[in-house]
């Protein structure tokens, strides 16, 4: 039976996608056409990863190896979109999902042929080892049928035709093991055919040489063998300049003598024990001796590395079935975190026992971080596997063809340090045999189908310890245990920043750690004191930076100016000024070159990303030196005007307008509208998430002399501070931009600070503190004629008035800030204003105009759609009910109070309604529920920092009992 072309009479169950030839799609409805061009090159690439995550950026150099267009990524959007509808429309069973960095084709592993193919070959690998050969053979032609042709033939894409290319190996190494076991099986005669055929397509390989050498012998015609023999060594003579391999020679020796043992057992199925063993061919660099190449550089004595992380590395080069590809591992990591240390040793722990033909060794990577060309890393390769200089040929295809003929049936180990790209692997891997390759890189290398990924990451402070601990001695660093930790955290566990602190205390035996430490600190000479004799983090560093394009390297300067540990992806877009409509797309090439880590991603999948301080430094470094001043400057007014600007639109979703706040005249920066989804969907949610970076925003406005954003973005948090209980973050911000406004002359920015710290000594109940602020403030306001500042002063005023029992007085100022609130057409405003007036009224009992306001604030609140002035309101009708003595009322409208401060997070609204449901059912005697809700108020209050509050509870608690009760605190 010939190896042809297969369809679904073979008995092999059909596939929605088929690659093993030309790109065929299908579904319930038969074939599905598939746009030729573009969809078919993005289909190809999603097909070959099923189930896997395919990078966008991939995609894109996969359509446009070279120079792609700026418009590349739309493009692969619209092809992806197109695709969708082509498969829905075709009723396939398979979807292409979204994810963040790029595309994700979902379907049944059966659901392409070419995972078909697999499961067969392994199907069969795992027969021929239990000894059923016949079996093994019906399962491995099997998957040979599946094949139409080459691999994506007729695909017009450069880069996936390297990886087709690599699955034709698959297949012919497929061919060739299903040969042999026919031969095992005696079935030599029928196979005559379709070795001659296999010959005529591959000269250069010796494996099905030898096997048509032997069918020809065993089916007595020995000197055919013989001519086949001389024609393989002529062949191989003038292309390579080689002699035939060790066993192809022994086999020709062996059909000379007539070697018994090249006789098949009688039984079409051998038992193993019975089975005639068959020559394993080799390729040989010279007659007499074969070149092993040793390449390593030197292991480590000192490495600190997971056991179970260096056994799964190593497993993974080695293990796999005998007739799949080489292996490829791929160790994935940042500047310094020791990959190149980590594959050295696995490299020589494999090296004796698992690959005894050799072990080649090259860095990727050549000066000033250029990829080093492929064809002269092959060109050494070559001559380090016996290929004499004048037989190495001149064009890479060739290159790349004796190396891969020389490594098919040798068990050597490549290692390739440092690569820069996929195009450098691509010709660099063996094509079939059982010989692995180990590679090292800083980028994501997604593009090398069926690699295995390791990502490697910085040492655990144990690891730290341990390290330092070798290189300097135990007891010096256990007599420093905790200056060793933080030194450790200091340059994030970074190996080779650890090695070379330990490699300056152990040529320095009279420095402490706690003094080393103490140098490191100072972000000024950090890197310098990071460089020992040729070890420098600022070199390696530098190899990354300078790999990196040029307006790419300006984004990472750019970042390191925000100082938060995590970062929204649009914050990137901002510093530079770019209107991408999917700013994480700016940040791939930092991430990739593992300069940029990734730190979390948020509920509406854009990412979040961080800097390491050993990089910050770095980038800080190189910010200093090629970015002026006022660049700088102008790239944090964007970053805090792209804040303010989502705070803005966070306090119009929650006060349902630009309500209750002092308006200034700062440049928004209006950040994609994916940075605007969750301050809309879950704005206080929001704000608690930023809440470190809008912090270091205030601040750096400040330093920045950015009085109007500083003061305007720290007056917008005060919503966050207020419900979530932040006192000491908002005086913290409050104390800085009051000193920015005031160091710049912004008397409307000073009076809107003032006003808003004498609100927050209302809120710690510091009546008389708060005073003088609000007055301050006022007077400003009014020489500014500010309707909406002289409101906030008047109604905080009011608080004061009535907190001394004032009410008259309290009322005089409510209705003076609510005029104010009308001149400023700041609806919310006076509704609040409408809810306090009601309560003083309720509390003389005049429940008529206490309705009426209640009422009129609540229509408001509703057809603003202010949830938080709502409940405010409500809280209100709740108590005002509890004056008029119904209690059950009451307690119904409280708990839906509660229900709505608990949804929203208002945790200050929240204990006063927990407090209000005590009073009520304190007074429908339901002592123990009562001391329940008391209790609950206090442990809020305290939560938020409220000791007043909580004190209050306790107090009230103490009365319905009639005995004390201990501090939540």
């Amino acid at each position: 039976m010939a190896f042809s072309a297969g369809d679904e009479s073979d008995g092999v169950v059909a596939a929605s996608f088929r690659v093993l030839g030309p790109l065929e799609v299908s579904g319930e409805q038969g074939a599905v056409s598939v746009a030729p061009g573009r969809q078919e090159i993005v289909l190809g690439a999603l097909v070959l990863e099923l189930n896997r995550v395919v990078e966008t950026s991939y995609l894109v150099d996969v359509i446009w190896p070279d120079d792609p267009p700026k418009t590349a990524r739309t493009q692969v959007q619209i092809c992806v979109s197109r695709l969708r509808k082509a498969l829905s429309d075709g009723k396939v069973d398979a979807s292409i999902e979204t994810r963040p960095r790029g595309y994700f084709l979902r379907a049944p592993e059966d659901a392409t042929d070419l995972g078909v193919f697999g499961r067969l070959v392994t199907t069969a690998d795992a027969l021929a080892r239990d000894g059923r050969k016949a079996a093994a053979v019906a399962a491995l032609r099997s998957a040979i049928s599946l094949w139409r042709g080459r691999c994506l033939a007729g695909l017009p894409s450069a880069v996936l035709a390297g990886t087709a290319a690599q699955l034709d190996q698959s297949r012919l190494e497929a061919v060739e093991t299903c040969l042999r076991w026919e031969l095992e099986l005696g079935r030599h005669e029928r196979l005559i055919g379709e070795l001659q055929q296999l010959v005529a397509q591959q000269p250069l390989r010796d494996r099905p040489r030898g096997y048509l050498m032997l069918a020809l012998y065993r089916s007595g015609r020995p000197a055919e063998a013989l001519d086949v023999y001389h024609q393989g060594r002529a062949l191989s003579g003038e292309k390579l300049g080689l002699a035939p391999g060790k066993e192809l020679r022994r086999l020709a020796q062996a059909i000379l003598t007539d070697d018994a043992g090249l006789v098949p057992a009688e039984a079409d199925e051998p038992s193993p024990a019975e089975a005639t063993s068959l020559p394993e061919p080799e390729t040989c660099a010279a007659d007499d001796p074969v070149i092993t190449p040793r390449q390593l550089p030197a292991d480590i004595g000192d490495l600190v590395a997971d056991g179970r992380i260096v056994s799964a590395i190593s497993g993974a080069v080695t293990e796999g079935p005998e007739m799949g590809p080489p292996n490829m591992v791929v160790l994935l990591g940042g500047p310094g975190v020791g990959k190149s240390t980590l594959a050295r040793h696995v490299a020589h722990r494999l090296a004796a026992e698992h690959f005894p033909d050799g072990q080649l060794y090259c860095v990727l990577r050549g000066p000033g971080g250029q990829p080093v060309d492929p064809a002269a890393v092959l060109g050494r390769f070559l001559r380090a596997l016996g290929v004499p200089g004048q037989a190495i040929p001149d064009a890479l295809d060739e290159r790349a063809e004796m190396y891969r003929s020389l490594l098919a049936d040798r068990r050597v180990l490549v290692v390739l340090d440092d690569a820069v790209g996929e195009s450098q692997l691509r010709v660099l891997q063996p094509g079939a045999g059982r010989s692995g390759v180990l590679v090292t890189s800083r980028g994501q290398l997604t593009g090398l189908p069926g690699a295995r990924r390791f990502e490697l990451e910085s040492l655990s402070p144990e690891q730290g310890i341990q390290l330092l601990g070798r290189i300097i001695g135990e007891q010096r660093v256990e007599c420093e245990r905790e200056a060793a930790r933080s030194l450790i955290r200091l340059v994030g566990g970074l190996p080779l920043a650890l090695r070379i602190i330990g490699a300056r205390l152990a040529a320095r035996p009279h420095r402490s750690l706690t003094t080393m430490w103490h140098r490191l600190e100072d972000e000024q000479r950090r890197l310098d004191e990071l460089t020992h004799g040729e070890l420098s983090i600022r070199a390696s560093l530098s190899v990354s930076y300078y790999g990196l394009a040029r307006t790419d390297r300006r984004l990472l300067c750019m970042i390191s100016l925000a100082e938060g540990a995590e970062i929204p992806s649009w914050l990137g877009a901002a510093l530079i000024d770019d209107r991408t409509l999917d700013p994480a797309d700016l940040l791939e090439p930092l991430i990739e070159m593992r300069l940029l880590d990734t730190a979390a991603m948020d509920q509406n999948g854009e990412f979040r990303c961080g800097l390491s301080e050993i990089v910050r430094t770095f980038a800080q470094e190189r910010l200093r030196s090629e970015i002026s001043e006022a660049e700088q400057v102008a790239a944090v007014r964007r970053m805090v005007g792209g804040w303010m600007a989502l705070v803005d639109r966070a306090h119009h979703e929650i006060y349902g307008g630009p309500f209750t706040i002092v308006a200034g005249r700062a440049e928004r920066w209006q950040p994609p509208e994916v940075g605007l989804r969750q301050c809309v969907h879950d704005p206080l949610g929001w704000l608690e998430t930023e809440q470190a970076n809008l912090v270091n925003a205030v601040e750096l406005a400040a330093r920045c002399g950015l009085d109007e954003l500083c003061w305007q973005l720290a007056t917008a948090l005060v919503t966050l501070f207020e419900a979530r209980g932040y006192p000491e973050l908002w005086e913290r911000t409050h104390q800085v931009a009051l000193a920015a406004a005031q160091e710049a002359g912004n008397e409307r920015g000073r009076a809107a600070i003032l006003a808003s710290l004498g609100t927050l000594h209302l809120y710690r109940g510091e009546y008389e503190m708060a005073r003088p602020y609000l007055g301050t403030a006022l007077e400003i306001f009014e020489r500014l004629r500010e309707p909406t500042g002289q409101a906030l002063c008047l109604r905080d005023l009011a608080c004061i008035e009535r907190h001394h029992g004032d009410d008259d007085r309290a009322l005089v100022l409510y209705e003076s800030a609510e005029r104010n609130f009308v001149q400023a057409r700041d609806v919310v405003g006076r509704a609040y204003v409408l809810g306090e007036m009601a309560h003083i009224t309720m509390r003389r009992a005049d429940f008529v105009p206490t309705q009426r306001y209640l009422d009129e604030a609540l229509g408001i609140c509703r057809s603003a759609g202010f949830e938080r002035g709502q409940a405010l309101v409500l809280r209100r009708q709740g108590q005002m009910m509890i004056h008029q003595q119904r209690y059950e009322a009451a307690e119904r409208t409280l708990l839906e109070v509660l229900a709505m401060v608990g949804a929203y997070g208002d945790l200050v609204g929240e204990g006063y309604v927990l407090h209000d449901l005590g009073r009520v059912n304190a007074c429908l005697h339901r002592v123990e529920r009562a001391v329940d809700y008391y209790s609950q108020s206090a442990r809020v209050r305290e939560r938020i920092l409220d000791h007043r509050g909580a004190a209050a509870a306790r107090a009230d608690i103490v009365v319905i009992l009639g005995r004390p009760m201990k501090s939540a605190g």
